[in-house]
């Protein structure tokens, strides 16, 4: 079978390589699944740089989220098993981690409504309890973390307020259904969000971007607000003022989503049937805005690395793969 794989860390474009290698075989536990399509994700990036919290041994073939095929032909969600990552023609994953595909996405989708929608789910809802009513202000909001949030934010019924980089970006961002969007290139982010608010803040923020973003926040929370720390696109982790959070009552909170698999899967369960239901009302839908083949699959892992661009880029697979 074709898969790309990482021999030495750096640069997704550098140092990922399309080889022909055997399919792998099954632990215990384990299922193979025929890759559909692979949602790039940024932590695929950092794979490739040796910067992940994960670091499987060299070579490997990175991929962190898939739509993918059963044996017995059952289209499902999972996130494969490393080091046989979901950018090849075969994958390998845990047999009891496997979600059934939404009837209502096609593959691209599927494979994109797994770990940013989760992400915002448990970000959103179990860690910030955010409320109807509430007002959310999410960080790249035309990301792909960022509009998973975006859209189940407006599903909660919170007005949403969007901080991104560029104009596309923000035609995009009022797309996805942002009530304000605020283009950090051109506009004073502090300012115009208070100017926004009446000069409340926000409930809750939602910051998958670390650094300026986060000082940003902490002047832009609202009383009793919470901080839903995400990651750190930006690069830049940042070391909060635990007295500024004092004297404004707000919470910091930080949330490691791949924690809950192994701390209480029953809930990665129960958020899966509640995206799955809110895909098949139409309320939530992944924004593809890339699907390419797997020949292209290096380029397009740079591009998300790079911040270029808007949504998900998904690399998806033609039927008949490769022995």
């Amino acid at each position: 079978m074709q898969a790309w794989q990482v021999h030495e860390n750096g640069e997704p474009s550098e140092v990922m390589r399309l080889t022909e290698v055997e399919r792998p075989t099954p632990g215990d536990g384990q299922v193979l699944l025929r890759v559909r399509a692979a949602n790039v994700n940024f932590p695929d990036a950092l794979l490739c740089r040796g910067q992940y919290q994960v670091r499987p041994p060299l070579p490997f073939t990175p991929g962190v989220e898939i739509c993918g095929e059963t044996e017995d032909g059952r289209r499902v969600i999972a996130n494969p098993a490393l080091p046989y990552g979901g950018f090849a023609e075969y994958a390998l994953a845990d047999a009891r981690a496997l979600l059934p595909a939404p009837e209502s996405l096609d593959d691209a989708e599927a494979a994109a409504l797994h770990i940013g929608y989760q992400t915002g789910w448990f970000g959103l809802h179990r860690r910030a309890h955010l409320e109807a009513g509430e007002t959310l202000l999410v960080h790249a909001a035309a990301g792909g973390v960022g509009s998973a949030a975006v859209q189940l934010g407006k599903a909660a019924g919170a007005t949403v307020i969007g901080v991104v980089g560029g104009a596309d970006k923000a035609a995009v961002a009022r797309e996805l259904g942002c009530d304000v969007v605020v283009d950090r290139r051109g506009e004073d982010v502090v300012a115009a969000v208070k100017e926004a608010t009446g000069g409340r803040g926000a409930d809750v923020i939602y910051d998958p971007v670390g650094g300026e973003a986060y000082t940003q926040s902490a002047k832009l929370v609202a009383f009793e607000g919470r901080i839903v720390v995400v990651g750190f696109a930006s690069g830049t982790i940042p070391s909060p003022a635990l007295n500024h959070a004092l004297v404004k009552n707000y919470s910091i909170v930080g949330l490691h989503w791949g924690l809950y698999n192994t701390k209480n899967p029953k809930l990665v369960q129960h958020c899966h049937e509640q995206l799955t239901e809110l895909a098949a009302r139409g309320v939530v839908k992944p924004l593809v805005s890339e699907r390419v083949p797997l020949a292209e699959a290096a380029g397009a892992v740079q591009r998300v690395a790079d911040g270029v661009t808007t949504g998900r880029v998904a690399v998806v697979l033609e039927k008949g793969a490769s022995a």
